[in-house]
């Protein structure tokens, strides 16, 4: 699996302040399928950006529709 140089990964601590909870929150749900990440060489998690930014506007949108 490649990816493009120019997509930006965040760690799990960024992607946790995205959606404001906890960064184990955010490990929990790649292990449980709910998000994509990749492994670093030192076994750390990374996301993609784009595809953490596509999840925030489903669920902002998901929760507006909702809500209304």
């Amino acid at each position: 699996m490649t990816i493009e140089s120019s997509e930006r990964l965040l760690t799990p601590g960024e992607v946790a302040l995205m959606f404001r909870v906890d960064p184990k929150t955010v490990t929990r749900w790649a292990s449980a399928g709910r998000i994509g990440s990749i492994r670093t060489p030192g076994g750390h998690r990374r996301f993609r950006e784009s595809e953490v930014s596509a999840l925030l506007a489903d669920l902002t949108m998901e929760a507006s529709r909702t809500s209304a």
